[in-house]
């Protein structure tokens, strides 16, 4: 493409983006003007982490919709969604475009922690605040005063998970077999700090890399160890695929892991080999919370399938950055100062507050996989 073409087409883009920015509302027989905000959202769409891609635009879309259905808001709220396919690389092009383009007052997003380190830096040079629903490296606190996050950090949810095997469980030798990237590491290094203070034994640590598929070589050092239990850091997709084959080689011990488990597809591909595994996460889609219960009663509704924590945790995000650019306006950094004063949102993954550096300060649960199913046990 040519530079001419790109050139015209960016400034075809901005006269339909200012054309779009003021809504001409009927309401009787008087006419006012309502002004359009964008919402971006950026994430796994297709590719193999899709699943927390969807359920992420999914849960901002909900609200979105939701808010623009109630007639109770000053803004008309329209959503963009990019696609990073779970690429770093991909990560930084959706959020220029975002930013640029799009022209977005706040963002719900980037997923994956990954995502998160490449492209939350641009959006903070940039001072466009964001609010990530899943992605919880904790160097991501790090990136600065317009990053926000609505979920509970990798080194709090494995050390917690620790803590529960080894005084609830009863389990005194932990194996670890860790995807060797922003997210897997982080849990790797809980694990550890969680085996040190239960006084267990850390028997065995073990690494693959994104997209593998063959964890022989790793499984098989792990059972030279006799562990009874392993906490497998990382998504979904890998964990499924190590459960099935510590099973084909007879390795038989409680599984583990953090939020990534947290998909219908773990069962989905895993099957009776992640029976029994346990994962921590912040939404119970099986609450009788009246107030999560009317999400995930809408949320069925609109995309027929139950809610997991991370369209949870989006539609919380959503909903909060809603509320502020309802009070303050369109402006970012007053979107920023309002999300940073948010206390105590009584939003459908719990009461939820934001600290200073950006963290959410929330519930954290426990589940365990029952005949196909995610119980809460914690």
């Amino acid at each position: 493409m040519s530079k001419q073409v790109v050139c015209s087409s960016r400034i075809h883009f901005g006269l339909v983006a200012a054309v779009a920015a003021l809504l001409v509302l009927t309401v009787g027989a008087g006419v006012f003007a309502q002004q359009q905000v964008v919402i971006g959202t950026l994430g796994p769409l297709t590719g193999d982490y899709a699943s927390y891609g969807t359920s992420v635009a999914n849960g901002v879309e909900l609200a979105v919709n939701e808010a623009n259905a109630s007639g109770r808001y000053n803004y008309v709220f329209r959503l963009q969604k990019e696609d990073t396919r779970g690429d770093a690389v991909e990560a930084v092009n959706a959020i220029n475009k975002l930013i640029e383009l799009d022209r977005v007052s706040a963002i719900v997003g980037a997923v994956l922690s990954g995502e998160v380190m490449t492209a939350g830096p641009i959006a903070q040079d940039e001072g466009v605040p964001f609010i990530t629903p899943s992605g919880t490296a904790p160097a991501i606190s790090e990136i600065g005063d317009y990053e926000f996050r609505n979920v509970i950090t990798d080194d709090v949810q494995s050390a917690q998970m620790i803590d529960y095997v080894v005084n609830v469980l009863g389990l005194r030798r932990i194996a670890v077999l860790y995807s060797n990237n922003d997210y897997g590491v982080a849990l790797r290094q809980g694990v550890e700090a969680g085996v040190r203070a239960a006084g267990a034994q850390l028997v065995a640590v073990e690494s693959y890399l994104d997209g593998d598929s063959d964890f022989t070589a790793q499984l098989t050092n792990i059972a030279a160890q006799n562990p009874d239990g392993l906490y497998i850091a990382g998504y979904y997709t890998e964990a499924a695929q190590i459960a099935r084959q510590a099973q084909r080689i007879g390795l038989s011990v409680r599984f583990m892991g953090a939020d990534g488990f947290d998909s219908p597809e773990l069962v989905a591909l895993g099957g009776d080999a992640v029976e029994g595994a346990l994962f921590t996460s912040g939404f119970d889609s099986e609450t009788d919370d009246p107030v999560a219960k009317a999400f995930i009663d809408k949320y069925e509704a609109a995309y027929g399938s139950k809610p997991d924590m991370f369209a949870a945790n989006a539609y919380d995000s959503a909903r909060i950055i809603i509320e502020v650019i309802n009070q303050v306006g369109a402006n970012r950094r007053a979107i920023r100062d309002g999300i940073a004063a948010t206390q105590n949102f009584p939003g459908v993954t719990g009461v939820t507050s934001f600290l200073e550096n950006g963290d959410a300060n929330k519930p954290l649960l426990i589940f365990e996989v029952q005949n196909g199913r995610f119980v809460r046990v914690r």
